[in-house]
């Protein structure tokens, strides 16, 4: 399959390595900054455009792998005389985004955190696909198989929930790391003591429920603990009125 890349981020660097390692081809890569899309075209054998009017209209597959916010702005620059398929990979936007501005359509969300220097196993990344029609969605899961060995179909409100679980699980749960972080370096001890504890604590959840492994003073209904810690706190009301929501959820 020959595609276009809309986008020089994280998910479509991750996303143009995988498709060119399962043998697919990309085309181009587009960036409205030329320096961003060579960078990323370089490494996958692709042409290099900052107008979205020279996109080739030949492409199978157009993929837009923009921020969330940036996805209808960019479609609504497409061409009209598009060929292939267009698709988008955000979890929070619904696939109805792109109805306006191709004849077939649909998602490829990839369940994962990217960073752009750390690798990835992209066949282990779970993959949603949502598209217009039934041909359409049996393109686009035959390439998600290309790319992924766990690929579901997701409808936009499904993926909507998806990506909220996703930000608890990852981002709010990195936000308190750091929170973490900033608590020790108050106190003259170090952000390594705790990354054994993180380690364990993301093992369990990988063969047991969340809630049957809930460990800490909340769940134990540790009064007098809490009490200490909010006390050590209670410089910051900020974090102890997140340390008291927190502690009633999990209670």
């Amino acid at each position: 399959m020959e595609a276009v890349l809309l986008g020089s981020g994280n998910v479509a660097t991750h996303l143009g390595r995988a498709l060119v390692g399962a043998g697919h081809r990309i085309k181009q890569v587009y960036s409205p900054t030329l320096a961003h899309a060579r960078a990323l075209a370089e490494t996958l054998g692709a042409e290099t455009i900052a107008d979205l009017n020279a996109i080739d209209a030949n492409a199978d597959l157009y993929i837009i792998a923009v921020k969330d916010d940036a996805i209808e702005t960019v479609a609504v620059q497409l061409p009209a005389a598009l060929r292939g398929m267009v698709v988008h990979t955000a979890g929070s936007v619904a696939m109805t985004v792109l109805a306006a501005h191709a004849a077939d359509y649909g998602v490829l969300y990839p369940v994962q955190t990217f960073s752009k220097a750390k690798a990835v196993d992209f066949s282990a990344i779970p993959l949603a696909v949502e598209a217009s029609g039934e041909a359409a969605l049996g393109r686009l899961e035959a390439l998600a198989n290309d790319l992924s060995k766990r690929v579901f179909h997701c409808d936009s409100r499904q993926r909507l929930s998806l990506h909220v679980a996703a930000v608890f699980a990852c981002n709010f749960a990195n936000h308190f790391y750091a929170i973490a972080a900033d608590i020790l370096d108050t106190h003259r001890l170090d952000f390594d003591l705790i990354r054994p504890l993180i380690l364990e604590t993301a093992q369990k959840v990988m063969e047991h429920q969340p809630k049957d492994v809930q460990t800490g003073p909340a769940i134990r209904n540790d009064i007098q603990t809490m009490e200490k810690h909010l006390e050590l706190l209670g410089e910051d009301p900020a974090l102890v009125a997140l340390y008291r929501l927190i502690s009633e959820r999990i209670r």
